[in-house]
């Protein structure tokens, strides 16, 4: 069996979307003959490119000029002047596009990007422009990262206004996709001029001609030569789909629909009955749920929904020769001489979960079909977090299939990817991302969890920390803000190798937190926060405003709270989303229940004549959501200055056009919860007289080497010099402490830790003496 899994365009450009590298892992586990083509890449060079910028200009620059014409009309100078500009110095665009590309992949020639940046004939964009000369520094070299990248985004912005109104450097018409509900209009917008112009010859390049299904380098492990020749895929067999190569195109966003669709019309064409096209990820297990329309069957024969594993093995281990079989989790069309025939699918199936549920538990994602070096690392902003996104070319995997907690009101419970808990086995997910990363020469990793469970995390900080083989890794995730993120523990997690969070705080109100279920207060998010800035740890906040039941005071109290974490230092950047409600929230199937009193759901109108015609159904409006749309920009432009340092003494009601009443929350609020932080986290042992076996197994010295100097010990923690005289530890002696905390390094062998924490227990002095190297060095998780 030969499988194909397609990544569409277009998503975020420095690092490929994970979906092909867990399916790509599953499949060969499978036997299957697997390739994994990231054609976001791919379209990004056929259009970024000397090549695909010369095809762009020619195709763009009359109607590019018409557009000008007619603005200048209207009194539109600026836009009739950076159209003609941009025609003007298409040859400049043209010359420098290697260069950019080059430099955001791997580093360009240091001479030229001085030229880049001092030239008065290279290339310049609205953005580029507008970043200069808001610089509160001299202009450097250093921001020719910046610069490099806002060159992409102007040239986007070019492509919109006068090629493709649909395009954005890293989603393909996204509110189309969100917003209509009928797959006859989406249709409708397939044959677009970027689809058309540069897609298009993208799956020409790789999969055509016609009777040449597969490129010649098709094979199961990139390290092998091709395992077969182009040929035609009939063969003879009695198991369901055997005779057919698979392909799986993954949709994780809205941005991946239009292309995703486009490339499954292409293999249809191409294929014939000669495969199978399978279509899965995010937006499908969300928008398209109940997607039954039969003008599908004309761009795919399965749906998969979920995690997918249990779908394929059923599928492909079926042993009844019946094509009609229903199977888990997978919606089947059938094209027969009556018709179009949708088989439904089987939604619950206890023996295939346990077997897709201990995919889960031991799958790890292969990369191996991937060239890092050609993804080009963006940076748009001087934010430290922003930049973590994208300036970087992270290996993406996760620590546990859905969410912990999945109780959050506004989140999608009812879905696999929230509720359907399952952890990985941590030893053997670090081995192989490890592995991956000594291959690739990539040494990030983006936990892409819906949240990163702390005890697991822990436990994969202590594997890199006892990594002796290999260059440690440093990665990053999504978490919960909670009390279980301690002082100690995220010094340990920054010890080893963790880098940043984002995580949702929401609703910085306590009755807030309560009204959506979070499951955690201000308290401990404050603790949390604090914990991470002080082990160096960056921050990242999710915000959202708009709730069926919020109003202009619960909203400028959240935001006045989420002004004072900034002003504490807690935060490094955050982001206010909208709430959208979603048909399979938990708020949703409460108010289904006769409860959420105050929510008034908006069903969407159903076509009677066609009513499968539905397709994007999970989003859905409610009564009163447009007077919120109101707020977006005064929260916006206040959380910009924010993240920047900027007005942070600025009112909160000042950042808008409209009367607002003033903020409930204390003007020391945050700051209080910071000192209660302080207090509760002062001494090493919850139980000092007689600290339990457990909490003793959590001892770890994670500061530099001690050096003796004389009478006196010293020792470096966090950037800060420690030191401890032999009279402030007698009656031990230096040589024997620092044994022991030798010992209770991560990297020590198990049985002289195991000697150690012997000693500690037996000893009362000893315990109470390792008090003082709490806090510079001593950990206890």
């Amino acid at each position: 069996m030969q499988v194909l899994i397609i990544t569409p365009p277009l998503v975020q450009l420095n690092s490929p979307y994970p979906s092909g590298a867990y399916l790509s892992s599953y499949f060969k586990s499978q036997g299957f003959q697997t390739l994994w083509q990231d054609l976001n890449i791919k379209l990004y060079y056929s259009i970024f490119s000397r090549q695909g910028l010369t095809k762009l200009f020619e195709l763009s620059q009359e109607k590019a000029l018409q557009i000008a014409q007619k603005a200048e009309k209207d009194g539109d100078q600026a836009t009739a002047f950076n159209l003609r500009r941009y025609i003007s110095t298409k040859e400049s665009w043209i010359k420098w596009i290697d260069f950019i590309n080059q430099f955001l992949c791997s580093g360009g020639q240091r001479e030229k990007e001085h030229e880049f940046l001092y030239s008065p004939f290279a290339p310049r964009g609205n953005r580029m422009l507008s970043y200069l000369e808001n610089l509160n520094h001299e202009v450097s070299v250093d921001d020719v990262k910046i610069l490099a990248s806002l060159a992409l985004a102007d040239l986007s912005d070019y492509i919109t206004v006068a090629f493709d109104k649909n395009f954005s450097l890293i989603r393909y018409a996204e509110s189309l996709a969100v917003d209509e509900r009928s797959f006859s209009q989406i249709q409708k917008e397939l044959d677009s001029p970027i689809m058309e112009n540069f897609y298009q010859p993208v799956l020409q390049e790789l999969f055509g001609p016609s009777g040449s299904p597969l490129p010649s380098g098709f094979c199961c492990k990139s390290s092998q030569a091709p395992v077969f020749p182009r040929q035609s895929l009939r063969q003879e067999s009695s198991q369901a789909g055997q005779s057919k190569v698979l392909i799986c195109i993954s949709i994780p966003f809205a941005g991946t629909l239009l292309p995703a669709l486009y490339t499954a019309r292409f293999f249809k064409n191409l294929y014939k009955e000669e495969a199978i096209i399978s279509i899965g990820g995010g937006f499908v297990n969300t928008e398209l749920r109940n997607a039954r329309s039969e003008e599908l069957a004309n761009y795919v024969d399965i749906i998969s929904y979920d995690r997918g594993y249990g779908s394929y093995y059923q599928y492909f281990n079926q042993k009844e020769n019946n094509s009609e079989k229903k199977i888990y989790k997978l919606r089947q069309f059938i094209k027969n001489e009556a018709g179009i025939k949708v088989i439904e699918a089987e939604w619950e199936n206890k023996e295939i979960q346990k077997i897709e549920d201990a995919f889960t538990s031991t799958i790890c994602p292969d990369y191996s079909d991937i060239d890092f070096s050609i993804y080009p690392r963006v940076s748009d902003d001087i934010n430290p977090m922003h930049r973590l996104w994208t300036d970087g070319a992270w290996i993406k995997a996760y620590l546990a299939h859905g969410c912990y907690w999945h109780k959050c009101a506004f989140c999608d419970t009812q879905l696999d990817y929230v509720c359907a808990y399952k952890p990985v086995g941590v030893k053997a997910l670090y081995q192989s991302l490890a592995k991956t990363s000594q291959e690739k020469n990539i040494y990030g990793i983006h936990f892409v969890d819906e949240a990163l469970p702390p005890s697991i995390l822990k436990e994969f900080a202590l594997q890199n920390l006892k990594n002796k083989e290999s260059t440690p890794l440093y990665y990053w995730g999504n978490i919960r803000f909670e009390k279980a993120f301690t002082k100690d523990l995220a010094a340990f997690l920054s010890a080893g190798g963790f880098a940043a969070v984002s995580a949702g705080l929401e609703v910085a109100t306590g009755s807030g937190l309560k009204n959506i279920n979070k499951g955690t207060d201000i308290e401990s998010i404050v603790s949390a926060c604090a914990a991470f800035k002080e082990a160096g740890i960056l921050v990242h906040a999710y915000m959202i405003y708009g709730f069926w039941n919020d109003s202009d005071q619960s909203i400028i109290d959240s935001m006045e709270t989420l002004r004072q974490f900034f002003q504490a230092g807690l935060l490094d950047s955050a982001f206010w989303h909208k709430f959208v409600l979603t048909r399979n929230s938990q708020v949703y199937t409460d108010w289904k229940n006769g409860l959420q009193k105050d929510l008034q759901p908006i069903e969407a109108k159903v076509n009677l004549k066609d009513p499968q015609s539905m397709f994007a159904q999970n989003n859905l409006h409610f009564k009163g959501e447009e007077y919120f749309e109101k707020f977006g920009k005064g929260l916006e432009t206040a959380l910009n200055s924010w993240m920047h340092g900027q007005a942070l003494n600025t009112k909160v009601q000042k950042w808008f056009d409209f009367p607002l009443p003033a903020p409930r929350i204390p003007k020391n609020y945050i700051e209080n919860l910071i000192n209660l932080y302080e207090e509760k986290n002062s001494k090493l042992f919850k139980s000092y007289a007689e600290p339990c076996q457990k909490e003793l197994q959590g001892l770890y010295w994670i500061a530099s080497q001690t050096v003796i100097s004389g009478q006196n010990l010293s020792w470096f923690y966090l950037q800060e010099e420690f030191s401890i005289s032999q009279k402030e530890i007698n009656p031990v002696k230096i040589q024997d402490l620092v044994q022991i905390l030798n010992n209770l390094n991560p990297q020590a062998d198990q049985s002289l830790r195991s000697k150690s924490l012997e000693s500690i227990s037996s000893d009362k002095n000893l315990k109470k003496l390792l008090e003082l190297f709490h806090n510079q060095g001593l950990v206890c998780i």
